[in-house]
């Protein structure tokens, strides 16, 4: 069984490498039209650069999982800019993708949780419609769209979960198929449960993100070796290792917020359960430390018996 390591958007290690410097409309319109698209071409710019920065840190430290910035372009889906950003970084989009194919990584994107399927609100669908399209076009100006994914929530009940589901598989029918096709669904802390994610996921022919933590916060009935069996069979048309979102809580009392590093005895019980089922996984490490608490965890599951580190982000059990 094999386990690699991945982490969000910003390696904290490196110094002003953010991937997601913003602009905001307010400023935008401030400047005027021609200055304010020079700003927004120049903070563009500086994140592409930026993520370039991030995805070689990776290659470095032979990390092959990253979940890319969805703030990389400011202001792409505003509907009073909505511009063109993909001609005049033709290079820049395709220099990212060249590397990321060079070095067989396996990168995401994963939108706000306004991005969501369930709302009785058509503008809300259409929204969400334009944002994963947003970040198919980025993907695509990559040249990366058909290996990578896009991952969202379920989303709301709004009073009424039954309802939200069946608007859930009406609404999806508005996501162009190309699109759909890079889709996965994460279950979430509050209100939908992996096993009601998983049977979306199943109806849709979506693979499942499971997120450990989030499944503590908001637990499914079955046990958790029998959920992992059907949440990876999600995976098997796809031709990629299913992937699992690992945090630890921040407090007791503040068991939903993410901590700075990974309690290893938190994630203790799944690892149990992955080397039984000997089942090999992507970890996406969603702790504040990012990069730092990802390479910790590492460390500390290297040390347990039987667990070999076969590379700077990967271990054989």
């Amino acid at each position: 069984m094999k386990i690699r390591f991945g982490y969000v958007s910003n390696a904290t290690c490196l110094w002003e490498a953010s991937p997601a410097k913003t602009l905001t409309f307010k400023r935008y319109s401030a400047l005027g039209q021609e200055e304010g698209m020079q700003k927004l071409l120049s903070v563009t710019k500086q994140n592409i650069e930026s993520t370039l920065r991030v995805l070689q840190y990776n290659t470095a430290h032979q990390i092959e999982i990253y979940r890319m910035s969805s703030s990389i372009v400011p202001l792409a889906t505003h509907p009073e800019v909505e511009w063109d950003f993909v001609t005049p970084f033709k290079q820049e989009w395709k220099q990212l993708g060249d590397w990321i194919s060079a070095h067989k990584m396996r990168v995401s994107f994963h939108p706000n949780q306004f991005t969501l399927f369930t709302s009785p609100k058509p503008e809300i669908t259409q929204n969400a419609v334009k944002d994963m399209e947003f970040h198919y076009k980025m993907l695509d100006a990559m040249g990366i769209a058909d290996s990578s994914f896009i991952n969202i929530h379920v989303g709301g009940a709004y009073g009424d979960k039954e309802s939200a589901i069946i608007r859930v598989h009406d609404n999806l029918k508005s996501l162009p198929k190309h699109v759909k096709a890079r889709m996965t669904l994460e279950n979430d802390d509050k209100t939908y449960t992996a096993s009601e994610t998983l049977i979306v996921c199943k109806k849709e022919n979506i693979p499942l993100v499971f997120d450990y933590h989030h499944h503590l916060a908001n637990l499914s009935d079955e046990p958790l070796n029998e959920l992992l069996i059907q949440i990876f069979s999600t995976w098997s048309q796809h031709g990629t290792v299913p992937k699992v979102h690992i945090s630890s809580p921040k407090s007791a009392g503040e068991f939903r917020s993410h901590a700075d590093y990974i309690d290893f005895e938190f994630i203790m019980p799944l690892l149990k359960e992955l080397r039984e089922l000997r089942q090999d996984v992507d970890f996406m490490i969603e702790a504040k430390m990012k990069d730092r608490a990802m390479l910790k965890l590492i460390e500390d599951v290297a040390k347990v018996r039987g667990v070999k580190r076969i590379s700077g982000g990967a271990v054989e059990c």
